[in-house]
């Protein structure tokens, strides 16, 4: 067992407008961190190779992927196939997102 320490915390960007990620926890099949945006900053993420589920834990913005928008907030999870496309627009507060990926982040690319 291990207690993921950290996880879901907001953490304010080092860049203005940018976004900061901390990953947790990696084994060869998994990969767990949080991804933080402040209120009106840019999420400039690229697909991953790898599937992965969102828990937000704090903050209100959408969430855009396969041509839809929704919105999101404390509780919301998301899952993401490897591969598509996908950002948070709109943040309108500090996002703190618990971010898991499987196999780990990288893995596959």
């Amino acid at each position: 067992m291990r207690v993921i320490t950290g996880a879901g915390e907001f953490t304010r960007p080092d860049e203005p407008g940018g976004a900061h990620w901390a990953e947790q926890l990696r084994v060869a099949d998994l990969s767990v961190g949080t991804y933080s945006i402040p209120a009106d900053g840019a999420d400039e993420q690229e697909p991953h190779t790898e599937d992965e589920v969102y828990v937000v834990t704090a903050g209100r913005a959408s969430f855009e992927a396969g041509g839809e928008r929704v919105p999101v907030g404390p509780g919301s999870v998301i899952y993401v196939p490897a591969g598509e496309p996908h950002r948070f627009t709109g943040v309108t507060a500090d996002l703190a997102v618990i971010v898991m990926f499987a196999p780990a982040e990288g893995s596959r690319a």
